[in-house]
């Protein structure tokens, strides 16, 4: 039975969320202030976090960046009233799984958490993802070339992961913008393109080829 934290300070939206969750087989622990979730968060007792951003003692923000700065892998699913776009990317740069705006449907957040726990159970045992003089240190979330750290953003290790783990795999724009955005993201946008840029000049212009018409692939 997963355990699930939930960081929110308002009481009838904890309440909410702890009942429903409850009912579909996960065991929450509701707790109302950044502080104290980010001590239980750090506990190792639970399997995903959803966190409010405006919290007592310690945002959101914070939290989530010191749990990212400790090496937590612990997925975190940002659920807070702001609903901006310089929000929502803060949050996911900052290492959050998943964003859901304020009001929200609990089908959908039940969805996303299910999701979000299905993907790190398949986490692989072995620590390391490799390709070329490339390799990921999942455990710490760090990378490097030729044994030489290099500095990656949240998203940049998360897209970096993803290709690396599909190998050999022609993934599209729309693929990877599910499996590392998370959310729906606008069609149009060129993120994937632009983080590609990114890992490209961080990690060797080799590690990624453009697939004409498809997307991209770690050969």
């Amino acid at each position: 039975m997963n355990r699930i934290l939930v960081v929110e300070d308002e009481e009838r939206i904890a309440a909410f969320v702890a009942k429903g969750l409850r009912a579909e087989g996960f065991t929450p622990t509701v707790v109302g202030d950044g502080i104290t979730g980010f001590d239980y968060a750090m506990s190792g007792e639970f399997d995903l976090v959803i966190l409010d951003i405006g919290l007592p003692g310690m945002d959101g923000f914070t939290v989530l960046k010191r749990l990212r700065e400790e090496g937590s892998p612990l997925p975190v699913i940002v659920l807070t009233a702001r609903d901006s776009v310089t929000d929502t990317v803060a949050a996911l740069e900052g290492g959050a799984a998943d964003y859901m705006s304020k009001p929200f449907r609990f089908a959908e957040l039940v969805a996303r958490v299910r999701l979000r726990l299905r993907t790190t159970s398949e986490t692989v045992v072995n620590d390391d993802l490799a390709a070329g003089d490339v390799r990921l240190d999942l455990r710490s979330r760090r990378a490097f070339v030729d044994d030489r750290e290099v500095d990656l953003s949240a998203r940049e290790f998360a897209l970096a992961e993803v290709l690396i783990r599909h190998r050999g795999q022609a993934l599209s724009r729309e693929q990877l913008l599910s499996h590392v955005w998370g959310y729906d993201f606008d069609p149009g946008s060129n993120v994937v393109d632009v983080y590609v840029g990114y890992l490209r000049r961080k990690l060797g212009a080799d590690l990624i080829d453009t697939v004409r018409g498809i997307g991209y692939r770690v050969p």
